[in-house]
């Protein structure tokens, strides 16, 4: 059975805020933002070159418990150069963390930010990302079987 993590439901306090904030700060673009059902309003927003989204939800409660606002940590994001995404970043308004090398080799690079609610995030360089992008890599191992 094939799995793929595509929705990542992000909590926040004002869904309009953490919009705003993802797609003009951060630039993810918007792929949706509407009422599903009768008091439920859910804005989905995917990274470029992503795979998975994250979902900003108002009025709906979560059968496996509701999140806190500004309890996430850990979530992670990659770019090809983190010198250039730290200035795109930088230029959007973001207060993202200059980039930090904690080693040489490819993905041994780091910055930092945090969304309005205090939801932590990292940006990690991967340089491979340049010439192989995810999804391409994805791709032939499906074909060869080996995904």
């Amino acid at each position: 059975m094939d799995m793929s993590l595509e929705v990542i439901v992000l909590p926040v306090s004002d869904v309009d805020r953490a919009k705003a904030f993802y797609r003009d700060k951060v630039g993810f673009h918007l792929d949706f933002d509407g009422e599903v059902v009768e008091g439920v309003r859910i804005v989905q927003l995917t990274p470029p070159g992503s795979g998975c989204s994250v979902a900003l939800v108002e009025g709906m409660d979560m059968p496996t418990g509701t999140p806190v606002p500004g309890s996430y940590h850990g979530l992670q994001l990659c770019v090809a150069d983190a010198d250039a995404a730290h200035a795109e970043l930088r230029g959007r308004g973001l207060d993202v963390s200059e980039p930090v090398r904690y080693s040489p080799q490819d993905g041994g690079t780091f910055m930092y930010f945090t969304d309005p609610d205090g939801n932590g995030w990292a940006v990690q360089e991967y340089r491979r990302r340049a010439t192989e992008p995810l999804h391409r890599v994805l791709a032939e191992l499906v074909g060869r079987g080996d995904a």
